[in-house]
């Protein structure tokens, strides 16, 4: 269940339709659709299949200091620059004062060791209410939060444009972080703040609903929406229907958990959504 600014050029380059291994993608109006039907005996999709096929060749990487911090600061402002939704830096880096807060998690998603995409989350909660939905929607949010809610706020997801031009199931790929956030914090509601052209498709893949009205979001060139994913009435519609989304508790801890004094970070992280589907 992610929400976010997405720029990478998979909603923004093609029309049209394309097949992507064996299943058919559409793109129209900016919206990715996808046929996910299952298609045989084990009631997985073609289309669950291909991203399950990617998923073998994805590594993923928390960064939180050093060559790798830089790597995606400089990915974000490229994908956000091409799509015309950043001014120009002469740094030709982006980030914020939200990438240093104590609930924050940024990652790159690599494939073949190579970096494709990256995508930042924050986990909100009473006693640290910090995240990009909090500073144009905090009026909405803050309420909530009082009440003893929690969420995952997703946001800039960018991926390599010429990565994603081949494989278009990289957007899944990132927002299964998304929705391991989810589950391992065990939140009220994935957030989203997004683009008004990609709403249909986070209604339809997370069942998220709009809250509020489109507000500017500098610095950024436009307006956005905030979008609403509860985590207990969504949650197992979106893992029968992409079962891609499913992770065991120990890659949970391993991409959000903070190790112990003495103790070294994984340097990556393997998805584990194949070992549902081999003990199916």
């Amino acid at each position: 269940m992610d929400f976010h600014l997405y720029a990478t050029t998979a909603h923004d380059r093609f029309s049209g339709k394309m097949a992507e291994g064996n299943c058919i993608v559409a793109v129209s109006d900016g919206v990715v659709h996808v046929d996910d039907r299952p298609t045989d005996l084990s009631g997985m999709s073609s289309f669950s299949r291909n991203v399950s096929t990617l998923l073998e060749r994805v590594e993923y990487r928390r960064c939180e200091s050093g060559e790798d911090m830089e790597a995606i600061y400089r990915l974000r402002y490229k994908a956000y620059r091409l799509n015309g939704f950043l001014p120009e830096s002469s740094d030709q880096m982006m980030m914020d004062a939200l990438d240093d807060t104590p609930n924050c998690y940024r990652f790159g998603v690599f494939v073949d060791n190579s970096l494709v995409c990256t995508l930042r989350l924050h986990h909100l909660t009473p006693s640290e209410p910090y995240a990009p939905a909090m500073t144009r929607f905090g009026d909405l949010l803050h309420p909530r939060l009082l009440r003893g809610e929690s969420f995952v706020n997703p946001t800039l997801l960018a991926a390599d444009p010429d990565f994603i031009s081949m494989h278009r199931a990289l957007p899944y790929v990132t927002l299964r972080l998304a929705l391991i956030a989810s589950v391992h914090f065990q939140v009220t509601a994935c957030l989203g703040v997004i683009r008004k052209e990609h709403t249909a498709f986070y209604q339809r893949t997370f069942g998220a609903v709009q809250v509020g009205q489109p507000r500017d979001y500098p610095p950024f060139t436009v307006p956005v929406v905030l979008y609403d994913a509860n985590y207990e009435i969504n949650l197992e519609r979106v893992l029968q229907r992409f079962p891609f989304f499913r992770s065991t508790p120990m890659e949970q801890r391993m991409l959000f958990e903070t190790p112990g004094a003495g103790e070294l970070a994984p340097l990556t992280i393997l998805p584990t959504a194949k070992y549902y589907r081999e003990a199916a």
